[in-house]
């Protein structure tokens, strides 16, 4: 029998909420849930190097069941809501106390002046941690909307923008909302803050915006709250020519940006995308997998840069904002599959035999095994820019090295494989010069 960890599909989704909470300033954290589960998610704070800690209310079989675990979870919000270092404190249910019902809606909206933010992320509720960050993300966009239909609210750290601003929902390249901002600027508008924030009164800014861009479609409960808001929402991105070229008109259309101004933006910024794709051509057949939400608009870049694209799955379910982006794929022949399965990934790897695997890291460890050049999505994908001329060159370089280097898996294969079976072994007889000749020695260190 194969388990759920023989199979991930994303890891733990309390690491997207915990990920969304340590980048924010002023932000405490705290964890309810099994102590293993607790231990293994504080890795997020390392990775990401938030320099802080996380907190853990600790439970056994007597304070879940008498509901004692609640009282202990309250006085914890209570002892971390200081105003002098916190504007939020973010407690997450792990699955066991989701599951049993512990509940955080009771705790009180605020103490101290501190809000106090309840949010249930199970492994059995939630499907990615991509979408995790969706619930933290809307819960506080939630209160923030809340407190701003209230009265005056805090002020953004840095200048107002003297344009009107696109709030832009989902984690970036960093140089993404520099790009986003520079391609807004013909249209009369600005980029503004990006959901999940790195401060509480971003989320203000963020919703003082004519229109939100769902950058990432996975953001459907941010999505909601912009439009109670009565922002209008965007979906897709500007990757590629045809991309940018769809999301400049959205824009317009949604911020009712005049004709000419919607002309001066295509007239500025299509013909050097056009002439970066075509600069940097990638050509080889692809397979592209991953759990980040950003799917689909790679496999975008990569049809429109000239790859052979046959696949694209991701974890992440199907929503209204990347449906332009799905019919746009299938209209050039590329199978798309959502709530993608380690499965579904392996079954179009061994039906379209790709030049390169790009995908999960169960899905590059079958490639490898096969010979067969791959890619992990995460790290070395949607780690890079996609967005305008700078991301329509940016994925040429990677992709076509790793596609580059198949004769060398060839020679990994030939020698680990077949030549290990007859290659001689210490103290045996054998033509030692046999292995010499199998691969040479510059090639099992470039590989």
């Amino acid at each position: 029998m194969v388990g759920a960890h023989d199979q991930p599909q994303s890891m733990c989704p309390a690491f997207g909420s915990l990920r969304v909470a340590l980048r924010m300033r002023r932000t405490a954290s705290v964890l309810v849930g099994s102590a293993c589960c607790a231990y293994g998610l504080t890795f997020t704070s390392h990775f990401y190097g938030a320099r802080r800690s996380v907190g853990y209310v600790p439970f056994d079989s007597e304070t879940l069941v008498t509901g004692k675990l609640f009282e202990d979870v309250r006085e914890a919000a209570y002892r971390l809501a200081d105003p002098e270092r916190y504007d939020a404190v973010v407690i997450i249910n792990l699955c066991v106390p989701s599951a049993s019902g512990v509940p955080l809606r009771l705790l009180p909206e605020s103490i101290n002046g501190v809000r106090i933010i309840g949010i249930d992320v199970p492994g059995f509720g939630v499907a990615t941690h991509a979408e995790a960050k969706d619930v933290l993300s809307a819960a506080m966009l939630r209160r923030a909307r809340q407190e701003a239909e209230l009265g005056p609210v805090q002020a953004p750290r840095g200048a107002r923008s003297t344009r009107p601003t696109v709030a832009l929902i989902g984690e970036m390249f960093p140089v993404d909302p520099v790009t986003l901002g520079m391609l807004l600027e013909p249209l009369g508008l600005a980029a503004g803050p990006v959901v999940p924030t790195r401060e509480w009164r971003e989320l203000y800014g963020a919703l003082a915006g004519v229109a939100a861009a769902a950058i990432h479609p996975q953001y459907t409960g941010v999505c909601n709250e912009f439009a109670v808001a009565g922002r209008p929402v965007v979906g897709s991105a500007p990757v590629g020519y045809e991309g940018t070229a769809v999301w400049l008109e959205g824009i317009a259309a949604a911020c009712n940006v005049s004709a000419a101004n919607l002309d001066s933006a295509k007239n500025r910024w299509l013909p050097a995308i056009k002439q970066a794709l075509a600069g940097s051509p990638i050509k080889g057949r692809i397979t592209l997998s991953g759990y980040e939400g950003s799917e689909l608009l790679v496999g975008r870049l990569l049809v429109e840069s000239g790859a052979d694209l046959r696949y694209v799955g991701t974890a992440c379910g199907r929503t209204q904002w990347s449906m332009q982006d799905c019919d746009w794929l299938e209209s050039k022949g590329v199978r798309v599959q959502y709530r993608a399965t380690l499965e579904q990934d392996l079954e179009a790897m061994a039906e379209f035999a790709p030049e390169l695997v790009v995908g999960t890291t169960p899905v590059v460890q079958q490639a490898k095994e096969a010979a067969t050049p791959a890619l992990y999505f995460t790290n070395l994908i949607s780690a890079r820019p996609l967005i305008g001329p700078a991301g329509a060159g940016s994925l040429a370089q990677v992709i076509n090295a790793a596609m580059a280097s198949r004769p060398r898996f060839a020679a990994m294969d030939a020698f680990f494989g077949a030549a290990a079976l007859s290659a001689p072994v210490p103290g045996g007889s054998g033509d030692a010069a046999g292995i010499g000749a199998a691969i040479g020695t510059e090639d099992l260190a470039s590989c």
